[in-house]
């Protein structure tokens, strides 16, 4: 996914995307351990992703909450 199309989510999608991130990054990292994957990079870039989506999530939430105070 790319940063722009990050961007132009709500928080709500925003909150469900990583949470189907991250439960899919853990079934990935379950089969991985089991046998390995044939593309063991997907699991770095399922990783980064994840940390995409929380960092502008975290940007967003903070923008929010500035947003609030200023009223």
């Amino acid at each position: 996914m790319k940063k722009e199309e990050i961007k132009e989510l709500s928080i709500q999608e925003l909150q469900a995307r990583i949470e189907a991130a991250e439960k899919a990054y853990r079934e990935l990292k379950v089969a991985h351990a089991i046998s390995p994957s044939d593309n063991p990079a997907k699991i770095t870039k399922d990783r980064r992703d994840i940390a995409r989506l929380k960092t502008v999530l975290r940007q967003k939430e903070i923008a929010a909450a500035a947003e609030a105070a200023s009223k």
